[in-house]
């Protein structure tokens, strides 16, 4: 699986921003890895200069075959706001692939 990290205007990636942005994505890549291509990050700085809750982080997973995954959380800097969009993906990949695997059960019954 594949993690691509891009910086959007006003926020910048530093090595502990990428290794946070990792490590909150350790537990989709060690759960779901197998079944992504690709996890890309977008960063936004919502409110510019005027400071505040204003660190947008979009996440977009690519399921093989399948449609791509967004979550998405806003927070005072790029560290939370990233933890908190993995979280988001990591529960609705569990959704999106729990009912695949309930589908597949169903149909082969």
């Amino acid at each position: 699986m594949q993690i691509q990290i891009n910086p959007g205007s006003g926020v910048h990636i530093s090595e502990a921003l990428e290794r946070n942005i990792h490590e909150a994505l350790g537990a989709i890549d060690r759960r779901f890895g197998d079944q992504l291509t690709r996890i890309e990050v977008h960063f936004q700085d919502v409110n510019g200069p005027k400071g505040g809750v204003n660190k947008h982080c979009r996440i977009e997973a690519r399921p093989r075959g399948l449609d791509p995954v967004i979550a998405e959380n806003t927070a005072e800097d790029a560290y939370d706001s990233a933890r908190g969009a993995a979280r988001k993906l990591e529960s609705v990949l569990d959704t999106r692939f729990g009912k695949l695997a309930s589908k597949q059960r169903s149909n082969n019954h």
